[in-house]
Parts: C-alpha cells; sequence; structure tokens
C-alpha cells in the first residue's frame, strides 16, 4: 500500500505557481503490477519522484509499508564525481545491503561497464549511468520497482537483457511503470492509474485504463 495523504505539490515561478496536485488523496494498492498513464505534462514523474521520495510535497505525506525503489532507467541517485564502484558501494550502504560484496559482483556483471567501472560516472554517456543505476537497483530486492521508460536503458541487446531481469523480478515484487509503449506496458503491467487534471483514477484492468487514457487524448 502506498498512501498519497491530502498530498500539494506545485512549482513557484516569478509569476505564477503551476499546481500539479492539490489537495490530492489517494490509495495506490498492493499486490498489483500498475501502468501510469496520463499525458504530457500531467504529473508521471512528479508522482514518480513523490513516490521514490527523491521530491517532497509542498504539504501533506505519502505513507507506505513497502520498500519502494528509486525510478528504474533514470541516473536518479548516481553521483558524477563519484566511480561506478564508489556509486555501488554507497547505494549499497544506504539501502542496508547486507553483503556489499556479493551485492557489487552482481552490479558489475549486469552493467556491463567494464574498466569505466572505475572512473567517475561524470565521463559516463547518459546510457552507461542508465546501465549503472538500473543494475544497482535491480540488484536490491525491493517490496516495489518503479520504472520509468526501460527501453531508454541501453542498447538494444542491453535493453532485452533489461526486460528480461525485470520480468523475473516482477514474479516476487511488484512495479509501476511509465512508458509511452503500450506494447511494453502490456508486457509488465495488469492494471493502471490514469492520471488527469491533478486527479488519479485506479482501473484494475490495463485495458480499461488503457482505454480511458486514449479516449482523454483525442
Amino acid at each position: 500500500m502506498i498512501l498519497l495523504d491530502n498530498i500539494t505539490k506545485c512549482y513557484r515561478t516569478r509569476r505564477t505557481e503551476q499546481y500539479i496536485f492539490e489537495n490530492l488523496s489517494f490509495e495506490i494498492p498492493a499486490e498489483h503490477n500498475i501502468a501510469i498513464l496520463g499525458s504530457n505534462g500531467a504529473g508521471k514523474s512528479t508522482l514518480f519522484r513523490l513516490i521514490a521520495g527523491s521530491e517532497y510535497p509542498n504539504s501533506g505525506n505519502i505513507v507506505t509499508d513497502k520498500s519502494i525503489s528509486w525510478p528504474v532507467a533514470l541516473s536518479t541517485g548516481i553521483h558524477a564525481q563519484m566511480t561506478g564502484r564508489e556509486n555501488t558501494r554507497f547505494i549499497g550502504r544506504v539501502n542496508g545491503v547486507s553483503d556489499l560484496t556479493e551485492y557489487e559482483k552482481r552490479v558489475v556483471e549486469f552493467a556491463e561497464l567494464g574498466d569505466r567501472y572505475d572512473i567517475p560516472v561524470a565521463k559516463y554517456s547518459s546510457g552507461m549511468r542508465s546501465r549503472l543505476a538500473f543494475a544497482c537497483s535491480l540488484g536490491i530486492e525491493f517490496d516495489i520497482y518503479l520504472i520509468d521508460e526501460v527501453t531508454a536503458v541501453g542498447d538494444a541487446n542491453f535493453k532485452r537483457k533489461a526486460k528480461q531481469a525485470l520480468l523475473e523480478r516482477s514474479k516476487q515484487a511488484n512495479v509501476i511503470m511509465v512508458s509511452h509503449q503500450m506494447s511494453e506496458l502490456r508486457q509488465f503491467c495488469d492494471s493502471a492509474i490514469v492520471i488527469h487534471q491533478g486527479e488519479l483514477t485506479f482501473y484494475n484492468d490495463l485495458e480499461e485504463g488503457i482505454k480511458q487514457y486514449q479516449a482523454l487524448s483525442i
């Protein structure tokens, strides 16, 4: 369960305030693999960051009894001045990994960075950063994985590898996913949340959620 309790989130500029969510209360149900659907600017990425704890609401609280990953496939949590190895061990410690040596071994094998694992991440390509972030996240057994455009991770071979690993992990854990590819959402998800005008609606059936989202887009 993830409970959004009277959440308000807005971004302030010099002239105005842009509200993404205002006094929003909503319970994201457990034991579902959920697709997050909404038009550009609806608040999908903001919702992800709020759930992950990488961004805070202006008011209200987010309550959960689950362990939640940061948004996988983004370089969130990766420090540019640290090496891949240093990032891995730091992330492992922060997330309470008991066997850092074994964890690091899994990350090294999965990320496929070779010798570049020991150079600063600032010198990585965007694809390399994403691969490191993906490997670090998937190497930890979270209850829920936040997946943001998994097709953006690395080259074609790595994308296939990442998808297969995520499918295996989703048998024991749950995923909440953002993707513009309906085929990808159908591969991973069984239900949907549609974001529209600051409101969230849960659909127990994925196809019904997609249908409602597409109707809003017409």
